[in-house]
């Protein structure tokens, strides 16, 4: 594709025709696959700069039609449309994290380990459930995210993963959701169902969810999963029923794991103040429903070092390692 036949006049006719037929078709007619990363932005709106360099490419020629492959050469194609004084923004979508390849890789094992083409109604299904904002928020994503011929294409990438098959794409993350499902597939199929649940029960309430730092030792699980967690914790009322419960026992407001009590060390004004962990695996499908035995009171340091790991520690396995360190330090200042 001679990009220096590229004109303004032709560029601006193929946009006027991506108006007219709208992107899908529009995609379909220049016969160019959706942009990648270089999008022509003009009047506020997005435009694939591959299709619209192919099809302005087209309504300059007078001989035969050529089919061309924008992404192949998507930078030089944004520089050129530059120096023809539009204006081209880079747009790329997220990575695809582990809780999204476990949802396409569930529709690839459902189809026989076969890919799955985008018109297909588990496809387009999926595709509008993965733009929920569970995973990836609204800002930082480009044209076309998640996109039916974008899931569709991630199915043939894990295809491609499996044993046999010449490896055309597919990346580390890939092969071993891919592996996960053929050694454990009822165990993965489980995995699916709760990242599906999480993502349906995701409402517009994500925005009040805090301590988002506590999602980077869990990415290994899903941030899908673990958002869900994080926001069953910390409803006030299961808090308020446990810390009654303690103090019902007898028990100080104090954390399960390294026994700070709050009122103990910032007096009145720390009275009262404690953190919930939900105790059953992230992993569980499980009753939508919390018990009050499900829940251990954590302080804030414990709670985060509880999801630093993946899978996350139990409290028992967090209090083993303080208490070890604790016996560390005692042995430390009686030897000297």
């Amino acid at each position: 594709m001679p990009l220096e036949d590229l004109t303004e006049a032709a560029v601006l006719a193929a946009v006027a025709e991506f108006d007219a037929h709208g992107r899908d078709r529009f995609l379909e007619r220049s016969g160019s696959g959706p942009a990648r990363s270089y999008f022509v932005e003009l009047d506020g709106r997005l435009y694939d700069s591959g299709a619209i360099a192919a099809h302005a490419h087209r309504i300059d020629r007078t001989g035969p039609r050529r089919t061309v492959e924008p992404e192949a050469s998507e930078k030089a194609v944004a520089e050129r449309l530059r120096r023809l004084g539009f204006t081209v923004r880079l747009h790329r979508n997220p990575a695809w994290s582990r809780d999204e390849i476990v949802l396409v890789c569930g529709l690839v094992e459902a189809n026989g380990w076969r890919a799955v083409p985008q018109e297909s109604p588990e496809v387009v299904e999926l595709s509008a459930l993965l733009q929920s904002t569970a995973i990836h928020p609204l800002d930082g994503r480009a044209a076309g995210f998640r996109s039916p011929a974008g899931v569709a294409g991630r199915t043939r990438d894990l295809v491609s993963c499996l044993p046999g098959h010449p490896r055309s794409a597919g990346n580390r993350l890939d092969v071993e959701v891919v592996e996960a499902f053929r050694s454990r597939p009822g165990r993965m199929r489980e995995e699916v169902a709760a990242i599906r649940t999480a993502l349906r029960e995701w409402g517009d309430g994500i925005h009040a969810l805090r301590d988002l730092d506590m999602l980077e030792g869990g990415a290994g699980v899903g941030s899908a999963l673990l958002r869900r967690h994080l926001r069953r914790e910390r409803k006030a009322a299961l808090r308020s029923r446990k810390i009654a419960q303690a103090r019902e026992l007898g028990r100080p407001v104090a954390c399960e794991v390294c026994d700070v009590d709050f009122s103990v060390v910032y007096g009145e004004h720390g009275t009262g103040y404690i953190e919930c962990h939900h105790r059953p695996s992230l992993h569980g499908i499980g009753p939508t429903q919390t018990h009050i035995d499900d829940l251990a009171l954590i302080c804030s340091n414990c709670h985060r070092m509880i999801h630093r790991t993946t899978p996350a520690l139990t409290v028992e396995e967090l209090s083993a390692i303080v208490r070890s360190r604790r016996g560390q330090g005692s042995r430390a200042t009686g030897s000297s």
